[in-house]
């Protein structure tokens, strides 16, 4: 069961081109990659304060990519179609709306134009598709 945060109902009452779902699922994506790149931040006492766990648009977007491939196979387009994601650019309105809210943060680097058009969700979530035998997981 989904525990709702209050604080992104208020983001998605705000902005209601997007699903909650597609928040949660945003920062299980940016998990996910701050994991695959060896970016996870530290959590313990005295850690450092420099962004060595930021990821950037791309990379992120990568990561969204492998992350919805591995948890809804082919329903992934169908997935984002349902929570109002219709191209790669969603998803830097999304991260932008987290980071007004002062739920995500930002470099000076970071620009909602880094997600413009990155890729196609179709060819990435459909026509690219494919199962990998030698995944345990």
């Amino acid at each position: 069961m989904t525990m709702y945060r209050s604080e992104l109902v208020e983001v998605v009452r705000r902005d209601p081109r997007y699903a909650y779902e597609a928040y949660e699922f945003l920062y299980a994506a940016l998990e996910h990659t701050q994991k695959r790149l060896g970016r996870l931040p530290r959590r313990e006492a005295g850690a450092e304060t420099q962004p060595v766990h930021h990821v950037t648009g791309r990379e992120l977007l990568d990561g969204i990519r492998d992350l919805a491939l591995r948890e809804f196979g082919l329903m992934a387009r169908t997935v984002f179609r349902l929570w109002g994601i219709n191209r790669t650019d969603d998803f830097g309105e999304i991260v932008f709306n987290l980071v007004e809210s002062n739920l995500m943060s930002k470099t000076d680097e970071d620009h909602r134009s880094d997600f413009h058009n990155v890729y196609d969700l179709d060819e990435a979530l459909v026509k690219d598709y494919h199962i990998r035998l030698d995944e345990a997981d």
